[in-house]
């Protein structure tokens, strides 16, 4: 099934937006494609905070329950993939911040050091992830936050409910960590 996000030519609506409107019916059937349709790309943007499978399933769910409510409020206008990736982002920011165990620290913030390209340059993207799936989960959190979805730290002090210094705290060490373990790995790459 192809994801046309426009109108066709002949002025019959897209199949995305047939899909649309039987869910805004409440039409089971259009409800289970438009799941299946976006499933890999929502799921990749849960999975960048949440490593746990049966967490990330249960945040998933949660996020198109809440889509498939709110979907009468899409008006056809912008992408609707963003659109409901913003819904699904909002559910992972809920779990993040009922589950985040760092929400009141108070910490200073350090300067960042980068890693060399040619470091960068050897990791495959599989191994990277791994390596920021291994941050703890608040520093993961907000380093996915700022540098994957391109957040502000205001906005993730909102969305996390932790001051904006913490927020940068947060990604300062992540950088730091990932700057650590990519040097370490390279004892075991070859030059």
């Amino acid at each position: 099934m192809s994801i046309a996000l426009a109108y066709n030519t002949t002025g019959h609506a897209s199949e995305l937006e047939q899909l649309i409107q039987g869910c805004i019916h409440n039409e089971r059937g259009a409800q289970e494609k438009l799941y299946h349709l976006f499933y890999p790309r929502m799921m990749a943007v849960v999975r960048r905070y949440i490593d746990q499978e049966t967490q990330a399933e249960e945040v998933m769910n949660n996020g198109y329950l809440r889509a498939f409510q709110k979907i009468g409020q899409y008006n056809f206008q912008g992408s609707f993939e963003g659109w409901l990736r913003k819904i699904i982002f909002h559910a992972v920011a809920d779990y993040v911040k009922q589950n985040s165990r760092y929400s009141n620290k108070v910490v200073l913030v350090e300067k960042d050091e980068y890693v060399h390209k040619d470091h960068a340059d050897k990791l495959y993207y599989d191994q990277l992830l791994k390596l920021v799936h291994a941050l703890p989960d608040a520093t993961r959190n907000v380093f996915n936050m700022y540098v994957m979805e391109g957040f502000t730290h205001r906005e993730i002090g909102n969305l996390l409910g932790i001051s904006e210094g913490t927020s940068k705290w947060h990604l300062s060490e992540g950088r730091r960590l990932l700057k650590d373990k990519i040097e370490k790995l390279e004892l075991h790459l070859k030059v």
